[in-house]
């Protein structure tokens, strides 16, 4: 039987989704990307912020069509729509069949089955659970890079933020397990792991008493094959001077760090229920730079939070002005229900959040352009990710560039390359936040 898998969402949901498709594989499934040939679908959804919790469901009400039609054998919805709207999404769209939770994706097989058999049903999550299944991932990112996953939950309950109600507290990973799911990867053809969690800094204070994202990466760093290894979501006031130091002295490690730090306005970070104030920001990333010169800092911020005043968006442009951030996303913020933040007072228009989110974008725009204008003339390692199509040209990613929220590089060259193979380049020209180079 052939099986559809729509992963929407984040990363960490799409480590998730290669869970249940290598679970799938092993059954014997066979995989379609094509909604009119599939026996199954299973949509993996996200419900993180408005737009999200939309595309999802729309995602739903277009395959329980295929439903409809009677082509479709079953409808599973699985993720954090399916955790956090179980009985909404079985009483209001009765095509789907089962509804797995958050914690449940490893029961993707038991829910088929139930699903084959006519059973309508929800398979609840323990929220207090981390799902170890004992099966190879089936990587869905090229071959050459993938995420791991190294916690599940969080802790820090923001107030804007529906995570920890829908994933539960923050759990790690034990990492004896990381290091062998690292070495099959490794063993599969993977380059580059993507450390991601909720928050990866706080990795093994759960299990081992205190922070041991250092020791994880010192592990990690070991295993023949991987070549880089990359840290996302790293909460600022986490970051330890072990971390610090583990990515100076191991040359596998990405001289990069995502750092989601909001706003820099501290009576905004304060309702945000953020730990950090501007100063304690300031402090850490001029500390980063200070103990590894080349560090490419990423972050996102939310604009439009509720209260925030004309002054404290002024006061977070000025910030970024000051910080001159490599790369940087910014939110408008959505008001999410069970959430602290969305029974504030003083919510604020649509139209102007998106106002603010345009002036901080456009002053990231001309700082990220001068940026990428410094590369010029710098030899740079890069990871080839395909060829330019009807062109003598490939393109890739530096140290700096994390797959599918930063920049690329493109090569022109008459020399065949392979996606995966490391290039040393030098960069000759800059377009936008793109770069452009010559092969060595």
């Amino acid at each position: 039987m052939k099986i559809l898998f729509i992963s929407l969402g984040c990363d960490k949901n799409l480590v998730d989704t290669e869970v249940m498709l290598g679970l799938l594989a092993s059954r014997g499934y066979e995989m379609t990307d094509d909604e009119t040939q599939a026996d199954i679908i299973v949509i993996n959804t996200c419900c993180f912020i408005h737009d999200a919790k939309e595309e999802s469901i729309q995602n739903i009400l277009e395959m329980a069509e295929y439903k409809k039609e009677g082509n479709v054998k079953a409808l599973i919805v699985t993720g954090c729509l399916a955790e956090r709207y179980r009985q909404e999404i079985m009483d209001e769209i009765p095509e789907v069949d089962e509804v797995l939770g958050t914690t449940a994706y490893d029961r993707i097989l038991d829910a088929v089955d139930a699903a084959l058999g006519g059973k309508h049903q929800v398979m609840l999550s323990d929220l207090d659970a981390l799902p170890l299944p004992e099966t190879k991932r089936l990587v869905t990112t090229g071959g050459h890079f993938a995420y791991l996953k190294i916690a599940e939950g969080c802790d820090k309950h923001c107030t804007y933020c529906i995570i920890p109600k829908i994933r539960g507290n923050f759990r790690s990973v034990p990492m004896e397990r990381l290091i062998h799911e690292a070495e099959q990867l490794a063993q599969q053809g993977v380059k580059e792991l993507i450390l991601v969690a909720q928050e990866t800094t706080l990795y093994g204070k759960d299990l081992y008493g205190e922070k041991s994202l250092h020791r994880l990466l010192k592990e990690l760093c070991g295993i023949s094959g991987i070549q880089w290894i990359r840290i996302l979501y790293c909460y600022p006031e986490e970051i330890t001077d072990d971390l610090i130091r583990v990515m100076k002295e191991e040359p596998k490690i990405c001289h990069y760090l995502d750092l989601p730090i909001q706003h820099a306005n501290d009576s905004v970070l304060k309702r945000m229920g953020r730990r950090t104030s501007k100063q304690e920001l300031v402090d850490i990333i001029t500390k980063l730079r200070r103990e590894i010169p080349d560090i490419c800092l990423r972050t996102t911020l939310i604009t439009g939070f509720p209260g925030e005043t004309q002054e404290q968006h002024e006061e977070l442009m000025e910030f970024v002005d000051e910080m001159e951030f490599d790369r940087l996303g910014v939110f408008t913020y959505s008001p999410e229900e069970g959430t602290p933040a969305a029974d504030m007072p003083d919510q604020i228009d649509e139209e102007l959040k998106e106002e603010r989110q345009a002036d901080l974008m456009e002053l990231q725009q001309e700082i990220a352009f001068d940026n990428a204008e410094r590369m010029i003339g710098q030899e740079v390692l890069v990871m080839i990710e395909g060829k330019v199509a009807d062109e003598n040209a490939y393109v890739g990613r530096t140290y700096r560039d994390a797959p599918n929220v930063d920049g690329l590089i493109f090569i022109n060259t008459e020399e065949e390359l392979i996606s995966g193979d490391f290039a040393k380049v030098k960069v000759t020209g800059a377009v936008d936040y793109d770069l452009i180079g010559e092969l060595l």
